[in-house]
């Protein structure tokens, strides 16, 4: 068993070694490729960060100042509730929800954060419009609701989510589209390279087959290759990845404040499994591309 193994893994690094040029080739397509995947997940993630305050149909947000007292709350709520025939629900988000979103929210502006606690921070109640409700109509209301006591401001969401998608939906699909095709130019070089190291070991395969080596044993070291092509790439766009995530959350500590920007940073852990979404594509793409190879031109 040990001597199949070494066996295994000395032809796979003298393939390596025989095919230099073309599996560097490999590798860097399918690091490329796979930085543009990785990349594209990323940027979705930081624009749902973008809009986490408009998550479930919101489109009023009236944010309450941090000393409103109970009797201006319940003010707020009952003119909500009054409103039924335009707002369809809405609900309150307290001091530590407000909190927790501001995590997402203000994700590239620590030191602002790490500002607000739940004695300064606004409250929120969020409204949900009922279906065909006219958009001059909700204005309209936001301007109502802005003048009672203690609303600091009533935030409208129509522009904003109107913007905000189609830039997500802009860059997601071409991106991903990208992607694509440059992950389909990796599994097609790496299907070069292991029939180019079957090619230039016919006569050991021959030999190899004379006494009695099954197709799966020749296979195998072929098959190891190309998937090491794919996870060696995973690993470098995953280093380029966190090079490039690192670099643009301190990048945007220096924007102006209240740009926005602020929440298009991921720093909740998303972006480890986003480089581990990248290994799995990259071994894939590696064991299609050195699997099909294999089985095709292993008949010299």
């Amino acid at each position: 068993m040990l001597s199949r193994i070494r066996y295994t893994l000395r032809e796979t690094f003298d393939s390596f070694r025989r095919n230099a040029t073309l599996t560097v080739a490999a590798i860097i397509t399918a690091a490329i490729s796979l930085l543009g995947v990785g990349l594209t997940l990323l940027s979705q993630h930081a624009f749902d960060n973008l809009l986490a305050r408009w998550e479930g149909g919101v489109e009023m947000i009236v944010f309450m100042r941090p000393q409103a007292t109970a009797e201006q709350l319940q003010l707020v709520e009952d003119n909500l509730s009054e409103q039924s025939q335009f707002i369809a629900e809405f609900s309150y988000c307290d001091e530590q929800c407000s909190l927790d979103e501001a995590d997402r929210v203000l994700a590239g502006e620590p030191g602002v954060r790490e500002l607000l606690d739940e004695n300064n921070i606004t409250t929120q109640f969020k409204a949900i419009p009922t279906e065909g409700t006219d958009v001059e109509l909700l204005r309209q209301l936001s301007g109502a609701f802005s003048e009672l006591p203690s609303v600091f401001e009533v935030k409208f969401a129509e522009d904003q989510i109107s913007l905000i998608s189609q830039l997500q939906s802009f860059f997601g699909f071409r991106l991903l589209l990208l992607s694509g095709f440059l992950l389909l130019a990796a599994i097609l070089l790496i299907w070069n390279t292991i029939r180019t190291a079957i090619f230039a070991r016919r006569r050991e395969i021959e030999v190899m087959k004379l006494v009695g080596a099954t197709d799966w044993f020749i296979r195998i070291p072929f098959m190891l290759e190309g998937l090491l092509h794919g996870l060696i790439g995973a690993g470098v766009a995953s280093l380029g990845l966190w090079v490039w995530n690192t670099q643009w959350t301190t990048g945007v500590q220096d924007f102006p404040p209240n740009s926005g920007f602020a929440a298009l940073v991921v720093t909740d852990g998303y972006e480890v499994t986003v480089m581990l979404i990248m290994f799995a594509i990259g071994a894939l793409a590696g064991a299609i591309g050195s699997g099909i190879a294999a089985s095709k031109f292993l008949d010299v």
